[in-house]
Protein backbone atom coordinates (compact mmCIF):
# COMPACT_ATOMS: atom_id res chain seq x y z
CA UNK A 1 0.00 0.00 0.00
CA UNK A 2 1.70 3.48 -1.30
CA UNK A 3 2.18 6.05 1.89
CA UNK A 4 3.63 9.16 2.01
CA UNK A 5 3.55 10.86 5.38
CA UNK A 6 4.33 14.50 6.19
CA UNK A 7 4.87 16.02 2.67
CA UNK A 8 5.07 20.00 1.39
CA UNK A 9 3.88 21.18 -1.15
CA UNK A 10 4.14 24.97 -2.34
CA UNK A 11 0.81 26.14 -4.04
CA UNK A 12 0.96 29.31 -5.16
CA UNK A 13 3.88 30.43 -2.44
CA UNK A 14 1.82 28.86 0.23
CA UNK A 15 2.95 25.08 1.60
CA UNK A 16 0.17 22.80 1.70
CA UNK A 17 1.19 19.70 4.45
CA UNK A 18 -0.34 16.58 3.72
CA UNK A 19 -0.35 12.81 3.72
CA UNK A 20 -1.47 10.44 1.15
CA UNK A 21 -2.41 6.45 1.74
CA UNK A 22 -3.42 3.77 0.04
CA UNK A 23 -4.32 3.02 -4.21
CA UNK A 24 -7.33 3.54 -6.29
CA UNK A 25 -9.53 6.26 -6.99
CA UNK A 26 -8.30 9.67 -5.17
CA UNK A 27 -10.20 11.02 -1.93
CA UNK A 28 -9.51 14.12 -0.49
CA UNK A 29 -10.27 14.48 3.45
CA UNK A 30 -10.34 18.14 5.06
CA UNK A 31 -10.53 18.75 8.73
CA UNK A 32 -12.23 20.96 10.91
CA UNK A 33 -11.66 23.37 13.77
CA UNK A 34 -9.85 23.40 16.03
CA UNK A 35 -8.02 20.33 14.58
CA UNK A 36 -5.72 18.91 11.49
CA UNK A 37 -5.41 16.46 9.43
CA UNK A 38 -4.01 14.14 11.85
CA UNK A 39 -8.00 13.38 12.72
CA UNK A 40 -8.31 11.38 9.37
CA UNK A 41 -5.99 8.59 10.04
CA UNK A 42 -8.23 6.11 11.57
CA UNK A 43 -10.64 6.75 8.64
CA UNK A 44 -7.87 6.83 5.87
CA UNK A 45 -6.50 3.86 7.18
CA UNK A 46 -9.85 2.36 6.77
CA UNK A 47 -10.69 4.01 3.40
CA UNK A 48 -6.80 3.22 2.08
CA UNK A 49 -8.05 -0.88 1.21
CA UNK A 50 -9.70 1.02 -1.70
CA UNK A 51 -8.94 4.57 -2.56
CA UNK A 52 -6.08 6.78 -2.42
CA UNK A 53 -6.60 9.16 0.78
CA UNK A 54 -5.24 12.71 0.47
CA UNK A 55 -5.38 14.28 3.79
CA UNK A 56 -3.90 18.02 3.95
CA UNK A 57 -3.70 20.82 6.73
CA UNK A 58 -5.98 23.30 5.91
CA UNK A 59 -4.16 27.00 5.38
CA UNK A 60 -3.89 28.10 8.98
CA UNK A 61 -3.81 25.28 10.73
CA UNK A 62 -1.21 22.03 11.72
CA UNK A 63 1.80 22.25 9.56
CA UNK A 64 0.49 24.08 6.42
CA UNK A 65 1.26 27.85 6.21
CA UNK A 66 0.12 30.93 8.03
CA UNK A 67 0.28 33.60 5.59
CA UNK A 68 -0.60 37.37 6.39
CA UNK A 69 0.96 37.66 10.33
CA UNK A 70 2.61 40.69 9.10
CA UNK A 71 -0.90 42.55 7.72
CA UNK A 72 -3.22 41.31 10.27
CA UNK A 73 -6.46 43.42 9.10
CA UNK A 74 -6.40 41.60 5.97
CA UNK A 75 -8.00 38.24 6.01
CA UNK A 76 -9.11 37.42 2.70
CA UNK A 77 -6.25 35.30 2.25
CA UNK A 78 -9.21 32.85 4.72
CA UNK A 79 -11.93 32.67 2.96
CA UNK A 80 -13.23 29.35 2.25
CA UNK A 81 -12.23 29.96 -0.99
CA UNK A 82 -8.34 30.68 -0.41
CA UNK A 83 -8.21 28.27 1.17
CA UNK A 84 -10.06 25.62 -1.83
CA UNK A 85 -7.85 27.26 -3.82
CA UNK A 86 -4.83 25.78 -2.29
CA UNK A 87 -6.32 22.05 -2.28
CA UNK A 88 -7.82 22.40 -6.17
CA UNK A 89 -4.12 22.85 -6.14
CA UNK A 90 -2.27 20.69 -4.61
CA UNK A 91 -4.68 17.91 -5.71
CA UNK A 92 -3.61 19.34 -9.87
CA UNK A 93 -0.30 19.15 -8.50
CA UNK A 94 -0.65 15.57 -7.30
CA UNK A 95 -2.13 14.18 -10.62
CA UNK A 96 -5.56 13.85 -9.86
CA UNK A 97 -7.63 16.22 -11.79
CA UNK A 98 -11.17 14.52 -10.51
CA UNK A 99 -11.77 13.31 -6.83
CA UNK A 100 -13.66 12.65 -4.57
CA UNK A 101 -14.42 15.34 -1.70
CA UNK A 102 -15.04 14.62 2.10
CA UNK A 103 -15.44 17.61 4.92
CA UNK A 104 -15.43 18.54 8.24
CA UNK A 105 -16.80 21.37 10.00
CA UNK A 106 -14.69 23.93 8.82
CA UNK A 107 -13.14 21.26 6.29
CA UNK A 108 -16.74 20.90 5.11
CA UNK A 109 -17.49 24.83 4.07
CA UNK A 110 -14.06 24.72 2.05
CA UNK A 111 -15.70 21.83 0.39
CA UNK A 112 -19.25 23.22 -0.41
CA UNK A 113 -17.04 26.03 -1.57
CA UNK A 114 -14.91 24.28 -3.86
CA UNK A 115 -17.56 22.17 -5.55
CA UNK A 116 -19.31 25.38 -6.53
CA UNK A 117 -15.85 26.96 -7.97
CA UNK A 118 -14.54 23.92 -9.52
CA UNK A 119 -17.82 21.40 -9.88
CA UNK A 120 -16.39 19.53 -12.94
CA UNK A 121 -13.38 18.77 -10.37
CA UNK A 122 -15.65 17.21 -7.78
CA UNK A 123 -16.70 13.51 -7.99
CA UNK A 124 -18.85 13.41 -5.19
CA UNK A 125 -19.11 15.91 -2.45
CA UNK A 126 -19.75 14.59 1.33
CA UNK A 127 -20.45 17.84 3.83
CA UNK A 128 -20.25 16.87 7.91
CA UNK A 129 -22.41 18.00 10.60
CA UNK A 130 -22.92 21.54 9.12
CA UNK A 131 -25.47 23.54 7.96
CA UNK A 132 -24.56 26.07 4.75
CA UNK A 133 -22.85 29.14 6.03
CA UNK A 134 -24.92 31.80 4.28
CA UNK A 135 -28.27 30.00 6.32
CA UNK A 136 -26.62 29.94 9.30
CA UNK A 137 -25.43 33.24 9.99
CA UNK A 138 -28.22 34.91 7.75
CA UNK A 139 -31.05 32.99 9.83
CA UNK A 140 -29.00 32.69 13.21
CA UNK A 141 -30.99 32.09 16.26
CA UNK A 142 -30.24 32.73 19.96
CA UNK A 143 -29.94 28.92 20.62
CA UNK A 144 -27.29 28.93 17.74
CA UNK A 145 -25.68 32.14 18.41
CA UNK A 146 -24.91 30.87 22.33
CA UNK A 147 -23.85 27.72 21.39
CA UNK A 148 -21.95 28.63 18.67
CA UNK A 149 -20.74 31.87 20.42
CA UNK A 150 -16.95 30.86 18.64
CA UNK A 151 -17.89 32.41 15.59
CA UNK A 152 -17.92 35.79 16.63
CA UNK A 153 -15.11 35.29 19.14
CA UNK A 154 -13.18 34.35 16.71
CA UNK A 155 -13.80 36.87 14.11
CA UNK A 156 -12.93 39.65 16.58
CA UNK A 157 -10.55 42.19 15.37
CA UNK A 158 -6.69 41.27 16.08
CA UNK A 159 -5.28 40.76 18.43
CA UNK A 160 -8.40 40.49 20.83
CA UNK A 161 -8.87 36.65 20.58
CA UNK A 162 -5.46 36.03 20.10
CA UNK A 163 -4.19 37.42 23.48
CA UNK A 164 -7.22 35.84 25.49
CA UNK A 165 -6.55 32.07 23.93
CA UNK A 166 -2.84 32.61 24.12
CA UNK A 167 -3.08 32.63 28.02
CA UNK A 168 -4.83 29.46 27.97
CA UNK A 169 -4.79 27.08 24.62
CA UNK A 170 -5.68 24.06 25.95
CA UNK A 171 -8.40 25.36 28.47
CA UNK A 172 -10.36 27.05 25.50
CA UNK A 173 -10.02 24.62 22.55
CA UNK A 174 -10.90 21.83 24.85
CA UNK A 175 -13.51 23.56 25.75
CA UNK A 176 -14.73 23.41 22.09
CA UNK A 177 -13.95 19.95 21.63
CA UNK A 178 -16.30 19.40 24.64
CA UNK A 179 -18.84 22.30 23.27
CA UNK A 180 -21.03 21.10 20.56
CA UNK A 181 -22.52 17.84 21.99
CA UNK A 182 -21.74 14.03 22.71
CA UNK A 183 -18.14 14.18 23.94
CA UNK A 184 -15.57 13.83 26.11
CA UNK A 185 -12.20 13.96 26.33
CA UNK A 186 -11.78 10.40 26.76
CA UNK A 187 -13.40 9.84 23.13
CA UNK A 188 -10.75 11.40 21.59
CA UNK A 189 -7.95 8.98 20.84
CA UNK A 190 -4.73 10.36 22.56
CA UNK A 191 -2.60 10.48 20.02
CA UNK A 192 -4.79 12.59 18.04
CA UNK A 193 -5.34 14.82 20.77
CA UNK A 194 -1.77 15.30 21.02
CA UNK A 195 -1.76 16.14 17.49
CA UNK A 196 -4.19 18.64 17.84
CA UNK A 197 -2.48 20.52 21.59
CA UNK A 198 0.47 20.48 19.56
CA UNK A 199 -0.78 22.28 17.07
CA UNK A 200 -2.65 25.08 19.48
CA UNK A 201 0.35 25.28 21.36
CA UNK A 202 1.28 28.12 18.19
CA UNK A 203 0.48 31.54 18.48
CA UNK A 204 0.47 31.60 14.29
CA UNK A 205 -1.80 28.27 14.38
CA UNK A 206 -4.47 30.40 16.97
CA UNK A 207 -3.86 33.44 14.60
CA UNK A 208 -4.62 31.67 11.37
CA UNK A 209 -7.70 30.01 13.12
CA UNK A 210 -8.77 33.58 13.71
CA UNK A 211 -8.33 34.77 10.33
CA UNK A 212 -10.43 32.11 8.64
CA UNK A 213 -13.34 33.08 10.86
CA UNK A 214 -13.14 36.71 10.65
CA UNK A 215 -12.71 35.42 6.97
CA UNK A 216 -16.44 33.93 7.29
CA UNK A 217 -18.14 37.37 8.11
CA UNK A 218 -16.12 39.42 6.00
CA UNK A 219 -15.89 37.25 2.70
CA UNK A 220 -17.64 34.12 2.67
CA UNK A 221 -21.08 35.71 3.35
CA UNK A 222 -21.02 37.69 0.03
CA UNK A 223 -19.42 34.96 -1.67
CA UNK A 224 -22.21 32.69 -0.72
CA UNK A 225 -24.64 35.36 -1.03
CA UNK A 226 -23.96 35.58 -4.74
CA UNK A 227 -24.22 31.72 -5.45
CA UNK A 228 -27.61 31.33 -3.47
CA UNK A 229 -30.30 29.73 -5.97
CA UNK A 230 -26.83 27.04 -7.49
CA UNK A 231 -27.86 23.51 -7.00
CA UNK A 232 -24.57 21.22 -7.26
CA UNK A 233 -25.59 18.13 -9.72
CA UNK A 234 -22.69 15.90 -8.40
CA UNK A 235 -23.82 13.01 -6.04
CA UNK A 236 -23.76 14.31 -2.22
CA UNK A 237 -23.58 12.81 0.98
CA UNK A 238 -25.09 14.97 4.41
CA UNK A 239 -23.74 13.42 7.43
CA UNK A 240 -24.53 14.90 11.09
CA UNK A 241 -23.70 13.88 14.21
CA UNK A 242 -27.16 12.49 16.17
CA UNK A 243 -26.42 14.46 19.82
CA UNK A 244 -25.18 17.13 18.09
CA UNK A 245 -25.91 20.83 18.51
CA UNK A 246 -26.75 20.91 14.89
CA UNK A 247 -29.18 18.26 14.66
CA UNK A 248 -30.59 19.98 17.70
CA UNK A 249 -31.17 23.39 16.09
CA UNK A 250 -31.89 22.03 12.63
CA UNK A 251 -33.37 19.47 10.49
CA UNK A 252 -29.70 19.48 8.64
CA UNK A 253 -30.87 17.33 5.91
CA UNK A 254 -33.54 19.74 4.86
CA UNK A 255 -30.99 22.63 5.17
CA UNK A 256 -28.75 21.19 2.19
CA UNK A 257 -32.21 20.26 -0.05
CA UNK A 258 -32.02 23.55 -2.20
CA UNK A 259 -28.52 23.63 -2.80
CA UNK A 260 -27.41 19.90 -3.46
CA UNK A 261 -29.41 17.91 -6.46
CA UNK A 262 -28.64 14.16 -5.29
CA UNK A 263 -28.45 14.10 -1.74
CA UNK A 264 -27.83 11.66 1.00
CA UNK A 265 -28.17 11.78 4.66
CA UNK A 266 -27.14 9.79 7.68
CA UNK A 267 -26.68 10.53 11.21
CA UNK A 268 -23.94 9.32 12.96
CA UNK A 269 -23.98 8.43 16.42
CA UNK A 270 -22.55 11.33 18.81
CA UNK A 271 -21.85 15.12 18.54
CA UNK A 272 -20.06 17.40 16.25
CA UNK A 273 -17.17 15.76 16.40
CA UNK A 274 -17.80 12.11 15.42
CA UNK A 275 -15.02 11.17 12.92
CA UNK A 276 -13.36 11.53 15.94
CA UNK A 277 -15.47 9.50 18.37
CA UNK A 278 -16.98 7.50 16.22
CA UNK A 279 -14.28 7.06 13.28
CA UNK A 280 -15.33 3.56 12.48
CA UNK A 281 -19.04 4.29 11.98
CA UNK A 282 -18.30 7.81 9.60
CA UNK A 283 -15.92 5.60 7.89
CA UNK A 284 -18.80 2.74 7.00
CA UNK A 285 -20.80 5.91 5.77
CA UNK A 286 -18.55 7.19 3.76
CA UNK A 287 -17.12 4.01 2.02
CA UNK A 288 -20.49 2.78 1.36
CA UNK A 289 -21.85 6.12 -0.60
CA UNK A 290 -18.88 6.14 -2.34
CA UNK A 291 -18.49 2.44 -3.36
CA UNK A 292 -22.20 3.25 -4.61
CA UNK A 293 -21.35 5.84 -7.05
Amino acid sequence: MFSAQDQRISIDGVKVAFDILGDGPPVLLLHGFPQTRAMWRPIAADLANRYTVITPDLRGYGASDKPGQDRPQDCSAYSFRALGQDLLGLMEALGQRNFHLAGHDRGARVAHRMALDAPERVRSLTVMDIVPTHLLLSELTHEVAKTYYHWFFLAQPHPFPETLIGADPGYFFESCLLGWGGASLDHFAPELLAAYRAAWRQPETIFGMCQNYRAAIAHDMALDAADLGRKLSCPALVLYGAEGAMAKAYDVPATWADRLAQMQAQAIPGGHFFPDTAPQATAEALRAFIDGL
